[in-house]
């Protein structure tokens, strides 16, 4: 067997308390327990998950070097266009980064029932949110073998 899940992303951020404080308000996820690592930072919770970890980009690469691992450049993000979450409510999903004053991109895939909000961080990473209207599904009919409802936004 191999994986089984997308675990988290670890944001690499110059102001730790903004770039959580973006993500709370933005995304509604929450603060919550993070063991005591080497590094400053949050653990940013959505559904009891902690999906987003943050982390002081300079002391964290100082950590990394000290570990073995190489320290992450400016570029080595390069090769990820973005990161993307699941909500439920795409109104109040919009709400929320208006009232944020984030402008984010509207789409919506026809046949997938699916509308996505695209807008970038406080640090410059896309974001992508995706609401799926399992009502509005027409492409695809749901099967017993489907993606988890918790993943995908399936009802």
């Amino acid at each position: 067997m191999g994986v089984t899940a997308l675990d988290h992303i670890l944001l690499l951020s110059d102001d730790i308390d903004a770039t959580r404080d973006f993500y709370c308000r933005a995304l509604g996820l929450t603060v919550g327990v993070r063991p005591p690592l080497e590094f400053p930072g949050y653990w940013l919770y959505a559904a009891g998950v902690p999906c987003v970890h943050v982390a002081d980009r300079r002391v964290y690469n100082e950590h990394a070097q000290r570990v073995g691992l190489s320290a992450a450049g400016e570029a080595a993000a390069g090769r990820i266009d973005h990161i993307a979450f699941a909500d439920c409510d795409y109104e109040e999903a919009a709400a929320r980064l208006d009232r944020e004053g984030v402008e984010a991109v509207r789409n919506a895939v026809p046949g997938a029932g699916l509308r996505q909000l695209f807008f970038a961080d406080r640090d410059g990473v896309r974001v992508e949110v995706n609401v799926v209207d399992p009502d509005r599904v027409t492409a695809r009919k749901r099967t017993p073998g489907d993606v988890a409802p918790q993943t995908r936004g399936w009802r």
